[in-house]
């Protein structure tokens, strides 16, 4: 997988650690039309999914971004996700936007984020 227009040394620890941990976790055959940088679109529009939500915010206080409890509705988020890479112009399938989302969510449950259903 390449890393295109990203410079992963600008991201922070855990943002690298889970590029890294999507892209070990996508089959190879989706692995190989994936770079760094789409996987990084994928989940910042995610994010802004949640920000939309009332899920994600600034603290006000830190200026770190905190994530909210609260139900997602995947399908939703899938939806969004799936318009914003419409809108850039990302060769980016719906199935690679689910792969990324669950392998998302395998590290945040790894990590203690979420809790498992």
């Amino acid at each position: 997988m390449e890393n295109n227009t990203i410079e992963m040394g600008l991201l922070d620890p855990e943002e690298r650690e889970l590029v890294a941990f999507v892209e070990k976790s996508i089959p190879a055959e989706d692995r190989g039309q994936l770079t760094a940088d789409d996987i990084l679109f994928v989940l910042d529009s995610m994010d802004d999914y949640l920000e939309k939500q009332g899920l994600l915010r600034e603290d006000p206080a830190s200026g770190e971004m905190e994530y909210l409890d609260g139900e997602v509705d995947e399908t939703e988020q899938l939806d969004f996700v799936l318009e914003a890479v419409r809108k850039a112009g990302r060769a980016i399938s719906s199935t690679q936007v689910q792969l990324i989302q669950d392998a998302e969510l395998q590290f945040g449950i790894q990590k203690g984020y979420y809790e498992e259903e």
